[in-house]
């Protein structure tokens, strides 16, 4: 399986970045999925009103995020908490990239939400994630499917360390684990029913 992992903060070394990591550790330990990741560290894309995400004009942030998205499967956004809300830059990338240009990305795909955080927060960003690509898919009259299991990354900076690697409690670990095999389980069943349905 294909699977694009994307860190939507544009902190370097952001909490974000090092759950992406760490759950492409558990994503790769058996050498079964092809898995790439994205980081908005260079994040250039304009706000709504602002400008457009131009196919033929695409920067090289743009190129790589856009190339991972479409070649995958699945696609595992992970999201800071700001304000108890999503970062802007997460919407707003749904949003320019939520057209016919693009529609595309949302055709044929399963999406699964992260939400990240210092404390005890994490879900109204994976919340708010979930409702505006849901939109997009509505819209556009896509087949994709955002998957109901979400995942609060609690005290990330506690749990893992700067390159991602696991040192906290066995919670995390046991919780974190659970969300990334019900996320393949369903976008096995999910790409499964696809090629049955192209056939």
């Amino acid at each position: 399986m294909k699977i694009a992992l994307i860190s939507t903060s544009s902190r370097k070394n952001s909490n974000s970045l090092r759950f992406i990591n760490y759950v492409r550790q558990l994503l790769t330990a058996d050498e079964q999925h092809e898995v790439s990741i994205v980081t908005f560290e260079q994040y250039d894309i304009p706000y709504v009103g602002q400008g457009s995400v131009k196919p033929e004009t695409l920067t090289p942030f743009q190129h790589e995020l856009i190339d991972a998205w479409e070649s995958a499967d699945l696609v595992i956004f992970a999201m800071p908490e700001y304000n108890w809300t999503a970062p802007p830059q997460a919407t707003n990338t749904i949003h320019q990239l939520g057209g016919p240009a693009y529609k595309h990305l949302f055709d044929n795909k399963v999406f699964a939400m992260v939400g990240v955080s210092n404390g005890r927060g994490g879900r109204q960003p994976a919340l708010d994630m979930t409702t505006v690509v849901n939109k997009i898919i509505s819209f556009t009259n896509s087949y994709s499917i955002v998957s109901p299991k979400l995942y609060e990354s609690h005290e990330t900076d506690k749990n893992l360390d700067e390159n991602g690697n696991f040192v906290g409690h066995d919670v995390y670990e046991r919780t974190a684990k659970a969300f990334v095999d019900y996320t393949l389980q369903v976008a096995q069943r999910w790409i499964g029913s696809e090629q049955l349905t192209e056939r």
